[in-house]
Formats: C-alpha cells, sequence, structure tokens
C-alpha cells in the first residue's frame, strides 16, 4: 500500500505560481509512474502531468510550457511547480502513483488550487 499526502494549494492571483508537494510512504519502492490529475467542479478529472521511472514525462497541452513536474526519490516527495496560472487552472489538484500500465493505483486527498483574475 502506498499513501499519498499533498501540500502547498492556495489562492493566487493570475500569473502568479504555486508549487504543490506530494509525499508518499508506503511501499514507494515498487512505483513506476507519479503525477497529478485535477478536478474543476463541473468537470471530469483529469490529467495534468505524469513521470515515469524511466524519465519519460507527460504533460497536458493546456498546461505545457507554464507547469513542471519534478521527483525527489531519496524524499519519496514529487513536486508540481506552476507558473503563469490562470483562472482556468482553477482545481483541486490530485497527487497519483503507480505501477505502471496500472497507473494511477493510489491517490492523494486533493489539494484546492484557486486562481484569481
Amino acid at each position: 500500500q502506498v499513501h499519498l499526502v499533498e501540500s502547498g494549494g492556495g489562492l493566487v492571483q493570475a500569473g502568479g505560481s504555486l508549487r504543490l508537494s506530494c509525499a508518499a510512504s508506503g511501499s514507494v519502492f515498487s512505483l513506476l509512474t507519479m503525477g497529478w490529475y485535477r478536478q474543476a467542479p463541473g468537470k471530469q478529472r483529469e490529467l495534468v502531468t505524469k513521470t515515469h521511472d524511466s524519465g519519460s514525462t507527460f504533460y497536458a497541452d493546456s498546461v505545457k510550457g507554464r507547469f513542471t513536474i519534478s521527483t525527489d526519490n531519496a524524499k519519496n516527495t514529487e513536486f508540481l511547480q506552476m507558473n503563469n496560472l490562470k483562472p482556468e487552472d482553477t482545481a483541486v489538484y490530485y497527487c497519483a502513483a503507480g505501477y505502471g500500465l496500472g497507473f494511477p493505483n493510489y491517490w492523494g486527498q486533493g489539494t484546492q488550487v484557486t486562481v484569481s483574475s
């Protein structure tokens, strides 16, 4: 089992930045993929970004060039650096982790990000 805990959400003005963190605990040694999803009010949860242990990384078109995913394997933590935030980035952001094809197998509890115009 893997337990994920996010932090770092909040309220920011458009054009500002936030950094989300996700601390993983439990059987983290077997995880291959980590990433972030988000869900805006009235919308489906969508994949924002993910990174595989091989080094491959995916970004949704809507965040390319603005968001960056990174991991600190020594501390079992992943980060989402969000720059030039837009009101349409407002959502609950969820940390996710998994073993590859089954990604995501685990979810964090979510952290609210609100971008004001």
